[in-house]
């Protein structure tokens, strides 16, 4: 089951913590624009990053800095795979956001 849970207190950041506590949880493919491009920072276990056409995999202390308009998935390939999602809103104040 994945478990979420957003962050707090970064000012013009965004940032949401996401638990995978079995290898397979998946965080649903989504997309983001040039106005809300996010990265990620594996902070425990390993996690693959995917499309129709590309995957990356990324495993605790790397980073996956993902590009606008570029739909994607991730997935836990280890149980208890922790990962932060980061994201920089241009343009939109951080209340009205509802981010992935």
């Amino acid at each position: 089951m994945l478990l979420a849970k957003r962050l707090e207190n970064l000012g013009q950041l965004n940032g949401t913590m996401y638990d995978f506590e079995s290898v397979g949880d998946i965080l649903a493919k989504h997309v983001h624009t040039v106005d809300n491009v996010h990265i990620t920072i594996v902070a425990r276990g390993k996690v693959k990053a995917y499309s129709h056409d590309w995957e990356q995999i990324a495993e605790a202390g790397q980073l996956i800095d993902f590009q606008p308009n570029q739909p994607h998935e991730i997935m836990a390939l280890e149980n208890n795979t922790r990962i932060f999602n980061i994201v920089k809103n241009y343009g939109v104040e951080s209340n009205d956001y509802n981010q992935i």
